[in-house]
């Protein structure tokens, strides 16, 4: 299809794709959580490691889906299949003999799959989910609270006194309660991304890490005249990371009056995180995030001077060859990628890491000058779904969910934790006393010295929301839509997310707009706020 066709005709498109997608959602949603038969390829090939080694029938079953930590899963080719998880489940279940842990490889990362798991009442009982995903539901009960376990006791480790003492990053673990005030979530490990840049390269053209975002471009169109791809990174990375990086270098400085609602328990770390309900009244009411507003149109214009340093193909899902054999200068990836660096015997050069610099007033003129913040933190968020409670239906008298929050209990102590991640050199330990790899250093430096984003764009709204972002990013970014079409697009885009998310947790916005008038002296001296957030300002 045109990209230049109009907007029904596009959004057409979008539900009926969107349909489809379902469907197919909920048959392989069956299918991946099926038992393996016994004579299957599949039991055969390696997905039966996560299989109960417990023969007959017990009156728990726990499905766990631990994604990265999936028992005989290879992250790489000529890995070993991990083991760790499986370990500890065979550990548990001789201290629990009435139950059995199943684990599961399921694609929890589509909100697709794991939002027909949940209204068909087929979700696993522990699942590793994105927990801005959890947000989205609370109010439907599909998840289970877990405050009232965190403030207790862990029983497997001696001589503690709250389970959350256990967790190593404890602001950006505490800081994981939803809006409504209540934690979905223990999180197991962090993860970070970074720049990782071929070091002969560097040497070659005499280049050094950046300092700043103008130095960066520099460095890039350098190495461009030299023959290589400066930056590998496709349009998945710059529509989740990208945006949420350059929106927090160039909002950063009127972040005092865009935080509307203020929450000590999340602002510990989340400090001035903008929720749907402060992005829904800042875009309704006072005209942010649309064609009057310039710092919007600046992140787009940012990301897309970015891409002239990217290659041709920004859709790619995987640009990790082109690195690995010395054609492409840096790569932006997590920490998930250092494994396969370590291990690739095609690679003939040194590696190191950065993270990206900040933008000064020399990029633009919004720019704060503040370090980027960080997108990754907390990687494996384990939520208890209501499933753990289809025993009795009651969170206070189920057994089953008492044996799910054991479980997790289990599976935080630091020798499991240690067995677990560790398997890998992949994640950072959220647990006291686990060690960390060496080669992570880099990104545990950058969890400890930046500052959270100021929001998540693909993660706040619906799933509708994100795919329209994602393509017409894409199509803007390879020039098949001006900037102007851009935004109208995703102006219309916000406008449709804001006004769907308002209507379907019914919020109340007007406690925003008293919050917003006492907040009217931070606004002195600020610059080119949109028309609607100046009007009544003296």
């Amino acid at each position: 299809m045109d990209a230049r066709l109009g907007t029904h005709a596009g959004r057409n498109v979008v539900v009926q794709f969107r349909h489809l997608t379902l469907v197919a959602v909920a048959i392989l949603g069956f299918l991946a959580l099926r038992a393996p038969d016994e004579d299957s390829k599949e039991a055969k090939g390696g997905a039966e490691a996560g299989a109960s080694r417990v023969k007959g029938a017990r009156k728990h079953t726990i499905r766990v889906v631990p994604d990265f930590y999936m028992p005989g899963k290879r992250r790489n080719p000529g890995d070993d299949p991990l083991k760790g998880f499986r370990e500890v489940g065979d550990a548990f279940e001789k201290l629990y003999p009435d139950t059995k842990v199943e684990f599961l490889d399921a694609p929890v990362g589509q909100r697709e799959w794991i939002v027909t798991q949940l209204a068909g009442e087929q979700a696993p009982e522990i699942i590793n989910i994105n927990v801005e995903n959890v947000w989205q539901d609370v109010q439907k009960g599909w998840y289970i609270p877990l405050d009232k376990y965190l403030e207790a006791p862990n029983p497997f480790v001696k001589g503690n006194r709250q389970w959350w003492d256990l967790f190593r990053y404890q602001d950006i673990s505490r800081s994981k309660a939803a809006p409504d005030g209540k934690m979905y979530c223990i999180t197991l490990d962090m993860i970070e991304t970074g720049i990782f840049y071929n070091k002969d390269i560097f040497r070659k053209l005499n280049l050094a890490p950046p300092k700043d975002w103008a130095e960066f471009m520099e460095i890039q169109r350098k190495i461009k005249e030299a023959g290589y791809t400066p930056m590998l990174a496709g349009v998945g990375s710059l529509a989740d990371w990208g945006v949420d990086l350059f929106f927090h270098q160039l909002y950063y400085d009127i972040r005092p009056t865009l935080d509307v609602r203020r929450d000590p328990k999340r602002d510990a770390f989340y400090k001035g995180y903008l929720d749907w309900d402060e992005l829904a009244f800042l875009h309704q009411k006072k005209g942010f995030f649309t064609a009057d507003d310039l710092r919007w149109r600046e992140v787009f214009r940012l990301l897309k001077q970015w891409r002239g340093f990217m290659p041709d193909d920004i859709g790619a899902t995987d640009n990790s060859r082109e690195f690995l054999q010395g054609r492409g200068a840096m790569i932006w990836e997590s920490s998930l990628f250092v494994p396969r660096l370590q291990n690739d015997l095609s690679r003939k050069f040194d590696w190191g890491v950065f993270y990206l610099p900040p933008m000064t007033k020399e990029t633009s003129a919004y720019a704060s000058g503040t370090p980027q913040c960080i997108i990754g933190e907390a990687a494996t968020q384990f939520s208890i779904t209501n499933a753990a409670i289809s025993d009795t239906g009651n969170p206070e008298t189920s057994e089953k969910l008492k044996r799910c929050v054991e479980f997790l209990q289990f599976a935080t102590t630091p020798a499991n934790c240690n067995t677990v991640v560790n398997e890998m050199t992949a994640l950072m330990p959220n647990v006291v006393d686990v060690p960390t790899k060496p080669a992570l250093a880099p990104f545990v430096q950058n969890l400890k010295e930046h500052p959270y984003t100021t929001t998540k764009w693909v993660y706040t709204f619906d799933l509708r929301f994100s795919e329209i972002m994602n393509r017409m990013l894409y199509l803007y970014l390879v020039g098949g839509i001006t900037e102007d079409e851009f935004m109208d697009w995703m102006v219309s885009n916000v406008d449709s997310a804001t006004s769907t998310v308002v209507r379907r947790k019914n919020l109340d916005l007007a406690p925003l707009e008293e919050s917003w008038w006492k907040l009217a002296p931070t606004r002195a001296g600020m610059t080119d706020l949109p028309k609607e957030a100046r009007n009544g300002d003296r």
